[in-house]
């Protein structure tokens, strides 16, 4: 019998060893909450965002109940509605254009980078063309900064700014990473991330927040984060949403948030272990230059002529569990193929789709679990 298929499997995402890391300090701060019983905006919430704040540098964080809900918040705060355009990549998870949808504006899809999977500055152009054309007004863009790497935020703003567009950077994936040595959270008009529990910084439900330095946005997305709350509790002058987030989850981020830095440092330590032993192989991932990235997932590339289903299932085999980020393309999903794409179609995006695979990436990742993975790469694609 093989040895590998007696080994326990390995974690794709071990939430679980980081949870006996932290221990009782969770424990504890959960029990604060439980004692104080201020389930809704108790003192934790408070704390987290001025805790956020100061991480990445942000002058107002407004924490809230998921990154989808974060995304959302901004485009009505923004009174972003009908007859506008948002621009967005295609190769993401569906969050990044079901905003746009569900505040009644337009998603017009473009590409991306083939190296980086991140928007593609000309596709971008050429999509703001398209909704001209189409008779829209272009209002935003949404770069996605993906798998933990951030977008090239200075061509984006700069495309931005010639079009009179704003920047709502999507960091769903990508909290803690850096782009020129800046934090993101700073380098667009609102940063919304995710804080579902299998993000780099996760708590243990859902989560979000947004991020900005502009003070009256701040204030309307508190105001739209409970019902569009006015002054009074019972004076709402705008649609809102219920988007607060759970006093408990707050307490368990303030702790994680305290050992983020370095389990960033482990994931990228990995991260080069893995691209040393597999960029001769596979179209390993690169990060560009100046950048660091929280590495949410380590996708790969199979070689041409590779079957994805094959080397999973080779690799399932081992006990390496993988999976695919993204299959079909916004674009290409059943809710969005009406929506308009950049001309010259998307190419890239629809490449990708059928030839990435992530493997296993987390902190706790140990080197015999790392060595196992890297032998199964190197065997299914020998």
């Amino acid at each position: 019998m093989n040895q590998h298929l007696r080994q326990d499997p390995v974690a794709f995402i071990d939430i679980g060893e980081q949870r006996r890391r932290l221990g009782s300090k969770i424990d504890t701060a959960v029990s604060k909450v439980l004692t104080h019983c201020q389930f809704i905006n108790g003192p934790e919430v408070t704390q987290l965002e001025s805790d956020l704040a100061a991480y990445c540098g942000a002058k107002h964080v407004v924490a809230c109940a998921s990154g989808t809900d974060a995304l959302l918040m901004v485009l009505m705060a923004k009174g972003i509605g009908p007859g506008d355009a948002v621009i967005c990549p295609s190769f993401t998870f569906c969050a990044t254009g079901e905003v746009v949808a569900l505040a009644g504006a337009t998603p017009v899809f473009v590409d991306v980078n083939e190296t980086t999977f991140n928007m593609d500055v000309e596709s971008l152009r050429k999509g703001i063309a398209t909704a001209r054309k189409l008779g829209l007004k272009p209002k935003a863009v949404i770069p996605v900064d993906l798998f933990g790497q951030s977008a090239d935020h200075d061509a984006i703003a700069t495309v931005a700014k010639e079009n009179n567009l704003f920047v709502l950077d999507d960091a769903a994936q990508s909290f803690g990473a850096t782009y020129k040595g800046k934090r993101l959270g700073t380098l667009a008009l609102a940063t919304a991330t995710s804080f579902f529990p299998a993000k780099p910084l996760g708590c243990y439900g859902d989560g979000g927040a947004i991020f900005t330095d502009d003070a009256d946005l701040a204030d309307k997305l508190r105001s739209v984060r409970v019902h569009g709350q006015g002054t009074e509790k019972y004076d709402n002058v705008r649609i809102g949403l219920t988007a607060r987030l759970d006093t408990v989850q707050a307490a368990v981020l303030i702790e994680k948030l305290k050992i983020f830095d370095e389990e960033i440092a482990a994931r990228n330590k990995i991260a080069q272990r893995y691209f040393d032993a597999l960029h001769n192989i596979v179209t390993a991932p690169r990060v560009a230059d100046g950048n660091v990235s929280t590495w949410a997932q380590y996708t790969i590339r199979l070689p041409k002529g590779h079957d994805r289903d094959a080397f999973a299932n080779a690799l399932k085999a081992q006990g390496i569990p993988t999976a695919i980020y993204y299959p079909k393309s916004m674009h290409q999903q059943t809710a969005y193929k009406h929506y308009p794409v950049a001309d010259g179609g998307l190419p890239v995006s629809e490449k990708l789709s059928q030839d990435v695979i992530s493997l296993p990436m987390h902190p706790y990742l140990d080197a015999a679990a790392q060595d196992r993975v890297i032998k199964a790469v190197r065997d299914a694609v020998a």
